[in-house]
């Protein structure tokens, strides 16, 4: 249960930055030209961002195929996704 928990906490933890990062410094989904980054990746983005509020607060879904596209997994490499491009932009 602990580490269910601690997994909920991350979750939560790195949606709720990566939700300020997106609101505060938008320009950092950009490629290195400065050009529009392609909406597909945007897209995986922004889902690992609304997995990770969905399992960071605790909610499970009671149908298989939602339960496995909002889990843990699909939330960190989407928010690890979001999370890359700024580690780019802030340390490039």
């Amino acid at each position: 249960m602990a580490a269910s928990a601690l997994a909920r906490g991350l979750s939560l933890l790195g949606a709720f930055t990566l939700m300020l990062l997106v609101t505060l410094a938008p320009r950092a989904l950009t490629t290195p030209e400065g050009g529009a980054v392609s909406h597909g990746l945007l897209m995986l983005v922004m889902w690992g961002l609304s997995a990770g509020f969905v399992h960071g607060v605790g909610f499970v879904p009671r149908h298989p195929v939602v339960r496995l596209l909002l889990g843990p997994i699909p939330a960190w490499l989407g928010m690890g996704l979001g999370f890359s491009f700024y580690l780019r932009y802030f340390m490039g």
